[in-house]
């Protein structure tokens, strides 16, 4: 097994050394304080992460370019989103079913439809970064 950080490979050695060492009574703590220096690393790379992540965002604000997740996200964001008004359409139809019977499912799928139908909307290319100027609204 390769250890992918050798400090922390260390610090679990030594952790287990001390155990051996002191016994099971002090099994707790020696594991909290391993856990402990796990969780700071982990901070420490996802601070380290996300100042990555503001500074090639703001390099891309500066040169210019499109931010990289525009207004109707991601791909993956958009999946989910499906897939999610779906699962929902299940007890929302069978609600709309048993109150109001066909008319309730047809107001149950109007309703999911026009939901997905304002997220797809938000992809369109020809939809994104358009605002009237206040002089399109004048007659």
């Amino acid at each position: 097994m390769e250890a992918r950080d050798p400090e922390l490979r260390r610090e679990l050695d030594a952790t287990l050394q001390a155990r051996g060492e002191l016994g099971p009574e002090y099994e707790s703590a020696l594991v909290d304080s391993f856990l402990e220096k796990v969780e700071q690393r982990l901070a420490g790379t996802y601070d380290q992460r996300t100042r990555r992540q503001l500074a090639e965002q703001q390099t891309a604000a500066v040169r210019g370019a499109a931010q990289p997740v525009g207004p109707a996200g991601t791909f993956g964001e958009r999946f989910g989103f499906g897939v999610v008004s779906l699962v929902l359409a299940i007890p929302l139809s069978a609600i709309g079913v048993a109150n109001a019977g066909i008319e309730g499912l047809v107001v149950a799928w109007l309703g999911i439809f026009g939901v997905n139908a304002v997220h797809a909307a938000r992809a369109w290319p020809w939809g994104r970064g358009r605002r009237r100027a206040s002089s399109d609204w004048d007659g």
